[in-house]
């Protein structure tokens, strides 16, 4: 009943800047939290970026400075502002969004989460 769309991807000189933009939309639903995730070839999905409600974003040690995760939460999308792209960042990008559905069945709220297809991003050198 949600689907996330991701966008931004592409191809990007070492140095540049993309934005990625991960949008939830169908039924009522509220995002809470955020993650971005990346899988490169050959390599573990390893978490890139998270937000949940209030508190602070938290980063993973090779992209802290570099990327930045935000949220607009009247258009329930899930943005990551990535600068100085190095192509090691060159993967491919995933987002996981989290909240509360309704159900219309059961009248009430539930917890929610929904992956994205994934969108890559290239980096060259």
């Amino acid at each position: 009943q949600v689907q996330v769309s991701e966008l931004g991807g592409g191809t990007v000189q070492a140095g540049g800047s993309l934005r990625l933009a991960c949008a939830a939309s169908g039924g009522i639903f509220t995002v809470n939290s955020a993650d971005w995730y990346r899988e490169a070839p050959g390599k573990q999905r390893e978490s890139v970026a998270s937000l949940s409600g209030p508190q602070e974003p938290t980063y993973a040690g090779n992209v802290k400075g570099r990327f930045t995760i935000s949220r607009d939460g009247s258009k329930n999308i899930v943005y990551l502002q990535m600068n100085n792209l190095r192509p090691d960042d060159t993967a491919t990008y995933i987002c996981r969004v989290a909240g509360e559905l309704f159900n219309v069945r059961e009248g009430r709220y539930r917890s929610h989460f929904v992956y994205g297809q994934g969108i890559p991003v290239t980096v060259s050198a």
